[in-house]
């Protein structure tokens, strides 16, 4: 059993599971009805998504500074109360079932995706590789 970090809309992989949106915002001109047959998500989960004012400094950062400014403030919001539940419960999840958390971003490398992999980590969380 594990968690997959996934782009959204990509194929989905043999034993993903259910695939949770930790996205800001649904996919554009996409009816809901549909996000899960065109492999967006099959449940939007805003909670560890960064915020809007957050999610900017992502899309704008062009330099590791930047990239780092943005790192420091969207670990600030996953400390709240509310984002560090959903994630002890994400990483126990992780022991019992497959599932995945994604992004619409490219490159998860340049995606808060790839922040919010660490910090499943950091609480226990089984990874799929």
């Amino acid at each position: 059993m594990a968690i997959r970090i996934v782009r959204l809309g990509s194929e989905r992989t043999e034993n993903e599971g259910l695939r949770i949106g930790t996205v800001r915002r649904p996919p554009r001109g996409v009816p809901k009805s549909e996000f899960s047959a065109r492999n967006w998500y099959d449940v939007w989960f805003p909670t560890l998504a960064p915020s809007l004012e957050t999610m900017k400094l992502a899309q704008q950062a062009s330099t590791p500074e930047q990239w780092a400014a943005f790192t420091r403030k969207y670990r600030a919001e996953m400390g709240k109360p509310e984002a560090t539940h959903a994630l002890e419960l994400l990483a126990k999840l992780s022991h019992q079932t497959n599932f995945s958390v994604g992004c619409y971003c490219e490159i998860e490398s340049h995606c808060h995706r790839s922040i919010l992999k660490a910090l499943l980590l950091q609480y226990g969380a089984e990874l799929a590789d």
